[in-house]
């Protein structure tokens, strides 16, 4: 896991934007994300079940958007 680069400048007292800029930061890291995928065990079989589902929606939306 790769901390560096995780840090925000507060600007002229502007808290909120800088909380903006952190959280932008740490969703695009994927840090959270893979946080919550080492709470819980998730079966190979399940995983692939998921991986596949999530490959038909994307390819179900790249056909719909071919017929436009």
């Amino acid at each position: 896991m790769n901390l560096y680069g995780r840090k925000v400048i507060v600007k002229d007292g502007n808290v909120e934007k800088a909380l903006r800029k952190l959280k932008k930061k740490v969703q695009e890291s994927g840090l959270l994300m893979e946080l919550q995928e080492r709470q819980t065990y998730t079966k190979p079989s399940v995983k692939k079940k998921i991986a596949k589902d999530i490959a038909k929606k994307r390819w179900q939306k790249h056909v719909q958007s071919q017929k436009l």
